[in-house]
């Protein structure tokens, strides 16, 4: 069943395909389970498809849009909500943490479009301390790798990271009808709460993201030739990892171990960036993702 919104053209600039699959959009509701006196901040509301549910659960919502056509549309619909706001910028470079003041941290949903996800959830997770936890719409190889386990070919740095700072949960698919128009690949749910408490702790957290970055850039290579002029192959069956093995059966305690040994020994984030070794072309999709190279991405918006 859908519901129909006011004509708006789809924009692929900003990656927008429009939620409107009632069913969908209950079921991500019920997962959200939103509750009146949260702290929620809805990312691309665009036609409003999950921000009447969850003003009517909570009675209260901040939006951040970027496209400002749909912002008036946005004010009429919504015109009864007192706490309603609307934060007209850029998602990637919107101050999360500000918005918390003295409140309960932030629960952050959204149907993120495609093209920004990776560095968008890597701006959201240098702002965890102010999130309680985020529910977001991906595409579904995307949560595939946020959600992978060591071992298969999804386990990279994206996985690493995000599991580093949060649990990670895929909820469920949601097929290309559900929007209109009607994107070219599937999407997935997916849930991420920040840990109160990290359960592996990496002594220099700069440090660890950089050895994970070279880790995944060579994912054939065994530890022994991956780390060379890092870490070598005694030092690594000291910490009780074979160094046969490869990166992508690494543990994210076993790459935080690597990383507080080699911290131990002196090594500082800036050393290791700046130190001259050969780096491969990464694998696309498991190296460092960056802004342009997400942007291949399929996108969409809400």
């Amino acid at each position: 069943m859908s519901q129909h919104f006011p004509a708006h053209r789809a924009r692929k600039r900003f990656g927008q395909n429009f939620l409107q699959d009632l069913g969908v959009i209950s079921r991500i509701v019920r997962a959200i389970r939103p509750a009146e006196g949260e702290r929620l901040v809805e990312i691309g509301p665009g036609q409003g498809a999950l921000t009447g549910p969850l003003l009517e659960a909570a009675g209260k919502l901040e939006v951040i849009e970027l496209d400002r056509d749909l912002i008036p549309g946005l004010r009429v619909q919504f015109f009864n909500y007192p706490d309603f706001v609307i934060h007209e910028g850029d998602a990637l470079r919107f101050d999360f943490p500000a918005l918390v003041g003295d409140g309960p941290a932030l629960r952050v949903v959204g149907n993120l479009p495609y093209n920004i996800s990776t560095p968008l959830i890597f701006h959201l997770l240098e702002a965890r301390g102010a999130i309680a936890d985020m529910h977001f719409m991906l595409q579904k190889e995307v949560v595939e790798r946020l959600a992978a386990e060591p071992g298969g070919t999804d386990w990279g740095r994206l996985s690493v990271m995000t599991q580093y700072y949060c649990a990670v949960e895929n909820l469920f698919l949601v097929p290309p009808s559900a929007f209109f128009p009607a994107p070219k690949v599937d999407s997935a749910i997916v849930r991420l709460v920040p840990h109160a408490e990290l359960p592996h702790p990496a002594t220099d957290e700069k440090l660890l993201a950089i050895i994970v970055r070279e880790a995944f850039s060579q994912r054939r290579k065994t530890l022994r030739n991956n780390f060379k002029g890092r870490i070598d192959a005694e030092q690594l069956t000291a910490l009780g990892i074979d160094p046969s093995r490869r990166p992508q059966t690494l543990t994210v305690a076993e790459l935080v171990m690597i990383t507080n040994h080699l911290s131990a020994q002196g090594m500082t984030a800036s050393q290791a960036d700046s130190a001259p070794r050969k780096r491969p072309r990464s694998n696309v999709g498991h190296g460092e993702v960056t802004t342009s190279q997400a942007a291949t991405d399929s996108d969409h918006d809400a």
